[in-house]
């Protein structure tokens, strides 16, 4: 159109040959006004392509983002147990609000920028070269030392990219446990230290940030530097063209249109260069992520566990476990028969290897040496998920989702009824609390069950488990955290889910041990007795020990009540 205008419009010079066929445009006002219409109609079509073409890319992004979401939880929930807690929740998160979206941004980039870009490249190299293509090759000439150099900076961006996320990932982590521990912070008046630990690792990132900003600023600085330098000496050499009569006036305006159309592409390009390097360390982690190597997978030969069939009976023979990346052992040389229905009750003292033995009961790990037998058969044959179907566990800690109190009993069976969730919760002494609640089994109990106290939780846990159903049950010091009025009760309820069931019970409380069909005590990842309560008082040994110190304390905590009582009264 430019051409058109100052060469023939405004100049009034004839036409060319393939123009005259059409002689309305003879007039100059004609052919000012035929090129203004053909302009706003190439403009209009190109608007509409624009959009389609942003809308189509934007839509396909989102289906990939979301993807990559759903990957990247479904691969983290499934990483081994030990690597989950090495984690930060902070950083998971991260990955799936950040990265996540970065992933989306990487490909909305790829679909749309580079390829719009790379037809108006096509399309100006070729109007380029159609109107004078020794000019054009004075431009090509420039185009190495500009693009070297953008790379050249665009590579020493990167890292500060990937540190930059690194830091916010620790500091969201660092908030997520401020929150998650705020009753201690408030106990130890450490309101100020967390917020002035957020302030200062806030201001470390925004400094990070800033020097990041400052180095793409500098790389599109550089190459809005370079770019009127080169057009200006195209801008000479074009002139010398014009005025030698090798090129008309109107040659050179459209060179030069299109040579402005030519860099926008280009600097469109040097930007979404800058931006690629910000998604990439986004998709770095992503990846890094899903190359985790999960837990133990069934294979397709697993066998899937029949519940009818399943007797209960569990053997550790000869088991030596290591947790990953440690050299010493947590057990060693485990040797145990547990028939079905019984309770074992596995005592000593903190990290002799209690804990450890469970998890292996429950298939969070595997033994290094050794095998654990389901009536007769190695776990490790079965169907991981089938497995752990038949297993209820009931921690000290207790973790309640932030839900309905219906929503986490009946967390491991979504199908329960109504009356089935209330059957649980009488057997767990939990119903009357929940009749106090303003919504019954429908009110919300908040993050972690933060609206319950310790008992009210640990009898959900408890509900939980029942109407799961076990085969097996493992109990972590279930009772430590509820009242003495409560305990009572809830023990009975425990002995009712606990009858005909397979039971490892972990507890220091001489009540709940001295019950157990058998008792194992564990100390330096061994088992150095097993029997009744009566065979091992017998014995002698560690358990005599151990119950004679508890007697002990006993007393003296009766022995001080009294004291206290009788100074009152005094």
């Amino acid at each position: 159109g430019t051409k058109f205008v100052i060469d023939y419009a405004l100049t009034g010079r004839p036409l060319p040959a393939w123009l005259q066929t059409f002689p309305s445009l003879a007039a100059p006002v004609r052919l000012l006004g035929t090129v203004v219409l053909v302009v706003t109609v190439v403009s209009l079509v190109k608007i509409v392509i624009h959009v389609w073409g942003r809308w189509h890319a934007t839509r396909i992004s989102k289906i990939i983002q979301l993807d990559i979401r759903r990957r990247v939880f479904a691969h983290a929930i499934r990483l081994p147990l030990h690597r989950v807690q090495e984690l930060r929740s902070g950083g998971v998160a991260s990955i799936l609000r950040e990265d996540g979206g970065s992933v989306g941004e990487l490909v909305f980039g790829l679909l749309y920028n580079p390829w719009r870009a790379v037809i108006q490249l096509v399309g100006s190299f070729a109007v380029l070269a159609w109107v004078d293509w020794t000019l054009l090759l004075g431009a090509i000439v420039m185009l190495p030392t500009v693009f070297v150099t953008h790379r050249a900076w665009i590579n020493s961006i990167r890292p500060q990219f990937r540190a930059i996320r690194k830091q916010r990932e620790q500091i969201d982590a660092g908030a997520a446990e401020s929150f998650a521990g705020i009753r201690i912070v408030r106990a130890f008046s450490r309101q100020r230290r967390e917020s002035w630990r957020f302030s200062l690792e806030n201001n470390v990132m925004a400094r990070q940030e800033l020097y990041a900003w400052w180095w793409m600023r500098v790389v599109e600085l550089v190459w809005e530097a370079l770019i009127p330098i080169a057009s200006a000496g195209l801008l000479f050499y074009g002139g010398w063209r014009v005025t030698t009569g090798f090129m008309t006036a109107g040659d050179l305006m459209m060179f030069l249109v299109y040579l402005v159309m030519l860099l926008e592409p280009l600097a469109a390009l040097a930007t979404s260069a800058t931006q690629f390097q910000n998604s990439l360390s986004g998709l770095d982690r992503v990846l890094d992520m899903l190359a985790e190597p999960m837990e133990m997978q069934s294979g397709a030969a697993s066998l899937r566990v029949d519940r009818q069939s399943v007797r209960g009976d569990l053997e550790f023979r000869g088991v030596t476990f290591l947790y990953p990346g440690t050299g010493q052992p947590a057990l060693s040389e485990i040797n145990l028969r547990v028939q079905a229905g019984q309770t074992v009750a596995l005592v000593g003292p903190s990290g002799a290897g209690k804990t450890t033995l469970c998890n292996l009961v429950a298939r969070f790990y595997d033994p290094s040496e050794g095998a654990i037998l389901l009536d007769g058969r190695d776990l490790r044959n079965f169907d991981v998920e089938s497995y752990r179907s038949l297993l209820g566990v009931v921690e000290q800690d207790v973790f309640l989702f932030d839900g309905t109190i219906a929503a986490n009993i009946a967390y491991g069976c979504r199908h329960a009824t109504e009356q089935q969730i209330l059957a649980a919760a009488e057997a767990a002494n939990a119903v009357e609390f929940i009749q106090r609640m303003p919504l019954g089994l429908q009110t919300v109990i908040g993050e972690r069950g933060v609206r319950l106290s310790g008992g009210q939780r640990q009898r959900l846990a408890i509900a939980r488990a029942i109407l799961a159903d076990p085969r097996l049950l493992i109990l972590d010091e279930a009772t430590s955290n509820l009242d003495t009025d409560s305990e009572q009760l809830i023990q009975q309820s425990l002995g009712r889910l606990m009858h005909g069931r397979t039971c490892f019970v972990i507890a220091h409380r001489l009540s709940t041990i001295a019950s157990a069909d058998l008792i194992c005590v564990v100390e330096g990842g061994r088992i150095l007795q097993t029997g009744t309560h009566a065979e091992l008082m017998a014995s002698g040994g560690r358990y005599r020990t151990m119950v004679e110190q508890q007697v002990r304390i006993a007393i003296g905590d009766a022995v001080t009540r009294q004291t206290v009582q009788g100074s009152r009264h005094g």
